[in-house]
């Protein structure tokens, strides 16, 4: 009898201490999120799965190009319509970039930006004159036209980041880094 009310107590010990590893990974250092729409194809498509690494932002750099999910500025709702907690967009412009467009063609500190990641044209809605303000930066989808980000809302506080999308884990048939 002793025996097997030491093997249930080890059993539980195991369960809780999982559920902690587990909620301490999730709270510090990876995340999943489920993409809701297409703002982001041709990049991401409606149902992908994203895996987000927290740490990246937390110790390392934010580099334009790099796909953040951040939590959605109160402006999304009255500019977009949307009601969302979170959003996934691609870094257009860095702390103190100055930003604007012109056609198609999206011009950072005078220069055009090259955007070698996949993307849907045409740009839509302009971007008018910005100066991404320290700790911010000028979010944007990959599909263009069909975005609602920093054009309609402004930038975002670096403090907003969640994470660095990194993998896409869903569907396995996409399976790959970001």
């Amino acid at each position: 009898m002793r025996s097997r009310s030491r093997s249930i107590v080890e059993w539980v010990l195991i369960i809780v201490a999982a559920v902690l590893v587990s909620l301490l990974v999730r709270t510090f250092v990876f995340q999943t999120f489920f993409i809701p729409s297409g703002s982001m194809e041709p990049t991401l498509q409606i149902g992908d799965r994203i895996v987000v690494s927290k740490l990246s932002v937390e110790f390392g750099t934010i580099h334009r190009g790099d796909i953040l999910v951040f939590r959605a500025p109160a402006a999304v709702q009255t500019q977009c319509g949307d009601d969302v907690a979170d959003l996934v967009k691609r870094v257009i412009g860095l702390p103190g970039d100055h930003l604007t467009s012109k056609g198609n063609t999206i011009y950072v500190n005078g220069s055009p930006l090259l955007q070698p990641w996949t993307h849907n044209e045409p740009l839509g809605r302009a971007i008018g004159k910005v100066t991404v303000p320290a700790n911010h930066y000028f979010m944007m989808g990959d599909n263009e036209d069909d975005s609602c980000d920093s054009r309609y809302w402004g930038t975002i506080p670096r403090s907003s980041i969640i994470g660095k999308a990194f993998i896409r884990i869903w569907p396995l048939s996409r399976i790959g880094f970001l």
